[in-house]
């Protein structure tokens, strides 16, 4: 256990951002920042490299469509046009479409406020996935990801590992359920460190180092 606390602890000294940070989102629970948690969501959920997913998002709030109000109001050509200035290219004219779609079911459902989501669902996970689902591009894995960076505003959610965090783990020879990480680190940290898990299965950093780093 001594030497599973060591890992995490240099997991999260070198990869202790969650994705939402490195969008530029301060995430609370709060209207905003909860949709844009949802947008990045549904860009981190094609099959594009998360880096180009986080700038896309980035460019997208840069532009002012931090609100489903704003997302919607955006020409569909503009949604478009950020989305390519992030390089986000591929998807982009599908993506600029759902976005725009997503906007519109968020307003009409949840008065834009995904903290009627969460209260509807009683904050569990598994009643939680299925409106999520409900967005367009987000599926079952994109729900998984909303989940894990919203633990962070969300304790009730909390520890939530999917299954990209539990290969991370793996990879780090570290527990393989979420009970057991959420042991390595303080309540409030899980969700950096389940990003950060992330990060490992990806390749974004790696496990060799890490491991070498927290036996040093």
């Amino acid at each position: 256990m001594g030497n599973d606390r060591a890992t995490a602890r240099v997991l999260l000294e070198r990869r202790g951002r969650t994705y939402a940070e490195e969008a530029g989102i301060r995430l609370a629970d709060r209207p905003g920042p909860l949709y844009q948690l949802l947008v990045l969501t549904t860009l981190l959920s094609t099959r594009i490299r998360a880096c180009v997913a986080v700038a896309a998002a980035r460019e997208l709030f840069a532009a002012g469509y931090r609100t489903p109000q704003a997302m919607e109001a955006a020409s569909w050509q503009d949604r478009v046009d950020a989305l390519g200035r992030g390089n986000y290219r591929r998807y982009d004219e599908r993506t600029a479409t759902m976005l725009g779609t997503g906007a519109r079911l968020c307003l009409d459902r949840w008065h834009g406020d995904l903290r009627r989501l969460h209260r509807e669902a009683g904050g569990e996970p598994t009643r939680l996935r299925r409106p999520l689902t409900e967005f367009p591009g987000i599926g079952p894995t994109g729900a998984d990801i909303f989940l894990r960076e919203a633990q962070s505003v969300w304790p009730d959610v909390r520890p939530f590992a999917d299954k990209r965090a539990l290969a991370g783990a793996k990879r780090l020879g570290l527990p393989g359920s979420p009970d057991r990480l959420a042991g390595l680190v303080d309540g409030a940290e899980f969700g950096r460190l389940a990003s950060a898990l992330v990060r490992v299965a990806l390749g974004e950093e790696s496990a060799g180092e890490v491991t070498r780093a927290a036996s040093a």
